[in-house]
């Protein structure tokens, strides 16, 4: 990591992408908006800059990156594709899905962003600025969350400055992201597994396939295995403050992360109460999670009280969420 480094912020433009280009070719960082949330950016075939970002986000070297590419044919330069990616590619990319696939014999991702796996992590981001970078730079870049490692992912330009400023080289500012989560990660093995739920619902993609994805190994998220995609730390997505979930009232001293029109019993004496969604909508409480969780951690409450959440749609993906936030601070 750089001593000193200054981390400008460019609002998204040409100039912005042209000046993004150019640094990740010099083997710079650049954190930049997809729909699910902010990235931060490495030439994916640059070892050097893979381990300046690793070391930026404090990341242990096991966890594998996905790899951000600008179309299926330069997908098909770097992974293997099955009759299945196929599938889910053709119906799904740009999204956010990401698969995990073979790699090719020459795949030109450095194998430090593979973590040392016969496996890649993929996907096209559906975010005209993350495009623009892509396909301005010319190769695959790798891309995982523009935040600390294990603390809150970034939904906003403001979320990266607030935890990489002074550690990155570049910042490009597209506004808040659309989607709120990150992307759903599937394998494409023998059979389809959902390694992570995210962005895209479950229910989607086993639509296109016409079978339910299979659960990873129990001990795919174990916190001394290395995993078999991003994401999948026990601990993630953690804020310092102590997350309790499922809360049926709010306790003295804490903050309510709350979802729904109904309230619990104990909100008038919160430390502070945001509403995921007040009609209920999981989609909604999505776009929010992050950014309320930062919220409510800088709140000084002593834990954040997280009303139930509903499994259907997002809210898997919610929930796979604040459970690793949960496993963070216990």
């Amino acid at each position: 990591m750089n001593v000193g480094l200054t981390t400008p912020i460019l609002p998204a433009g040409e100039a912005a992408v042209a000046a993004a280009a150019r640094s990740l070719a010099e083997g710079g960082l650049v954190a930049f908006p997809t729909e699910t949330v902010y990235g931060l950016g490495a030439d994916a075939a640059n070892a050097a800059a893979i381990a300046r970002l690793y070391q930026a986000k404090g990341r242990p070297a096991f966890n594998p990156l996905i790899a951000h590419v600008g179309d299926l044919a330069a997908a098909r330069r770097i992974a293997r594709f099955d009759a299945t990616a196929l599938a889910l590619a053709e119906a799904f990319w740009p999204g956010p899905l990401t698969l995990v696939l073979l790699k090719t014999g020459d795949c030109a991702v450095a194998d430090l962003a593979t973590a040392g796996l016969d496996t890649i992590a993929i996907r096209v981001p559906a975010h005209p600025v993350a495009r623009e970078i892509l396909r301005a730079f010319g190769g695959p870049v790798v891309a995982p969350s523009a935040n600390l490692s294990g603390h809150v992912s970034p939904t906003t330009a403001a979320h990266v400055q607030s935890d990489l400023a002074g550690r990155i080289d570049l910042i490009i500012d597209g506004g808040a992201v659309a989607v709120g989560v990150e992307s759903t990660i599937v394998g494409c093995f023998d059979a389809p597994v959902l390694l992570r739920p995210g962005g895209l619902p479950r229910g989607e993609i086993e639509r296109v396939l016409g079978r339910t994805l299979l659960a990873p190994p129990e001990d795919a998220d174990s916190e001394t295995g290395a995993p078999l995609a991003p994401g999948m730390l026990a601990s993630h997505y953690a804020p310092r403050t102590r997350v309790r979930l499922n809360a049926d009232r709010v306790e003295a001293g804490e903050a309510l992360l709350a979802f729904g029109p109904t309230t619990v019993p104990g909100v008038e004496g919160a430390a502070a109460v945001m509403n995921l969604s007040a009609r209920s909508n999981v989609d909604e409480a999505a776009t929010h999670l992050f950014g309320y969780l930062r919220a409510l951690d800088v709140s000084g409450a002593r834990a954040i009280a997280v009303m139930p959440i509903p499994h259907h749609g997002l809210g898997e993906a919610i929930n796979d969420r604040l459970r690793r936030a949960a496993m963070g601070r216990e």
